[in-house]
């Protein structure tokens, strides 16, 4: 058995607390969504999942990009791929993760790098007029706005959920709008 050899804080019960299982994640969580993935926000997501620690997430990255097993990737140093050598790793020891963990790791990954996405065709604005909040929430086609819904919101704090919210599923939002006024 692994001793534990990271930083526990913030991890739950079943989350790693060995540095090789972490970059073992690391290595099977790249290997999995086959695209570039942001260091920062990885780290963050399987910290606030409780799957590890974001420091050691951090640290484990970084040792796997010394040692090739994962590479910054063509376009963006602050987003890292897998390499030849990473995916051999993946392939043959992540089954020495527990089917949750991985399971847990690969679904967060999946919704961070879909609200990236999301984020890339939104455009988001809270203002204050005559003494009250709106956010207005559009979608964007390059320079051209598609569609832009306005709303009277009570506080900044409402906007900011509001903006989570629609990020998790802006087509699905701005389709009902659609459907709803077409009928």
């Amino acid at each position: 058995m692994l001793e534990n050899d990271a930083i526990g804080a913030g991890v739950k019960n079943g989350g790693l607390f060995n540095t090789a299982e972490i970059k073992i994640l690391i290595c099977y969580i790249l290997n999995a969504v086959k695209e570039p993935v942001p260091a920062a926000m990885l780290s963050n997501i399987l910290h606030f999942e409780g799957i590890a620690n974001g420091f050691e997430v951090s640290d484990a990255m970084a040792s796997l990009a010394e040692s090739g097993h994962i590479a910054p990737a063509s376009d963006d140093e602050a987003y890292y791929e897998i390499t030849k050598s990473g995916s051999q790793v993946a392939d043959e020891l992540d089954s020495t993760l527990s089917l949750t963990v991985r399971k847990r790791a690969y679904i967060a990954t999946l919704k961070m790098l879909a609200k990236i996405k999301n984020a890339k065709g939104t455009r988001f604005c809270i203002s204050n007029e005559n003494g009250h909040s709106y956010i207005t929430c559009s979608a964007v086609d390059g320079k051209v706005t598609l569609i832009e819904v306005k709303m009277l919101i009570p506080d900044e704090k409402s906007g900011t959920y509001i903006r989570e919210k629609f990020l998790e599923n802006p087509s699905e939002i701005f389709s009902d709008i659609i459907e709803k006024l077409s009928k």
